[in-house]
């Protein structure tokens, strides 16, 4: 039996181990690789990254050799949508290559560009805590150890800043990308911004809304499983 590698990028502050959940969830015809960014997990001691275009070069040199003659998808969530979507761009710029399917998660349409409110990396230390506690995501009792946070809310930082300085995104997928899109009901994006991701591809689009908010993916897990499952199922080559 074939197999399809799901390569999956973490929300922002997130390291690989936030998709522990998933992969015992998928099927055996799904090679699952998380990808570790630079700054958190198994490379921390690693400088973060400067700018998105530094992220994009360091996720190509990881994930391009992988790739081979071998199907691959996508997965991202929120942060890990935008780095989805640039790194497909440059497999297509610099390989020809495309993956056969992309989930994007928490997230709004990319190619809107809405402009939000906040903007977290610009925000006092103190307000930043408390708009990361509010995000959810975050266990409560992680505030409470200073070495953590010492740790952790630079990175975050600097994974928003990364996020909310982004150059606007030019349309992808229209070489016609079937993409699955997940959503919180509870999250802050627009009706609009999510039946946007319609016009992002002339591939297909699916739209699946959870109960939660923006870490409702965490909840979920068995859900967005099945959906994986069933949608990889119809792509690989048995």
């Amino acid at each position: 039996m074939s197999r399809l590698k799901l390569f999956a990028f973490p929300y922002a502050g997130g390291s690989s181990s936030i998709y522990n959940g998933l992969r015992p969830l998928l099927d055996d015809q799904i090679e699952f690789i998380p990808v570790e960014l630079a700054g958190r997990g198994r490379r921390i001691g690693e400088d973060l990254y400067p700018d998105l275009n530094a992220a994009v070069d360091d996720l190509y040199k990881i994930v391009s050799p992988q790739i081979g003659f071998s199907q691959f998808a996508f997965f991202g969530h929120s942060m890990g949508s935008l780095l989805a979507h640039q790194l497909a761009k440059r497999l297509k710029e610099e390989l020809g290559v495309s993956p056969s399917h992309i989930f994007f998660s928490g997230r709004g349409a990319l190619q809107m560009n809405i402009e939000k409110e906040k903007k977290y990396h610009q925000m006092s230390e103190q307000q930043f805590k408390d708009e990361v506690l509010l995000l959810g995501g975050t266990p409560p009792e992680f505030f409470q150890h200073p070495e953590l946070l010492e740790l952790f809310l630079p990175l975050l930082r600097n994974d928003f800043r990364i996020a909310e300085t982004a150059p606007s995104i030019d349309g992808f997928n229209k070489e016609g990308v079937d993409i699955t899109v997940f959503t919180g009901r509870e999250d802050d994006h627009t009706e609009e911004q999510i039946a946007g991701w319609n016009d992002y591809t002339t591939g297909s689009c699916e739209i699946h809304t959870f109960e939660g908010g923006h870490f409702f993916i965490h909840q979920e897990m068995d859900a967005i499983a099945r959906i994986i499952n069933s949608t990889i199922d119809q792509l690989v080559i048995k």
